[in-house]
């Protein structure tokens, strides 16, 4: 199973949901545009829908309701904790400074 979120105009995420990976090949291959052509069809045109992984693979972190989507880092990043947090670039993970 592959795992997509669901995000806001704004790149909030809003949801995540499982493809079954025969939605994703390609050739053989899993293919994430292939993904998220089957979501926009599923969900009656919703637009909005990046590929997360469960391991950090791709996204530096899984996403979860409330994550940002970060395109310049390619990245989920979760809510911010405290105002005392800083961002670990390498990570994405928020951390006490």
């Amino acid at each position: 199973m592959a795992h997509f979120a669901k995000l806001d105009e704004n790149n909030v995420v809003l949801e995540v949901h499982c493809v079954h990976n025969n939605e994703l090949l390609v050739d053989g291959v899993e293919s994430e545009a292939k993904g998220v052509a089957f979501l926009v069809m599923w969900s009656n045109g919703y637009p909005f829908w990046k590929q997360t992984s469960y391991n950090g693979s791709m996204r530096k972190n899984y996403a979860g309701i409330g994550y940002i989507y970060d395109p310049q880092r390619d990245a989920f990043i979760p809510p911010k904790p405290d105002s005392d947090y800083v961002l670990d670039e390498q990570t994405c993970q928020w951390i006490e400074s």
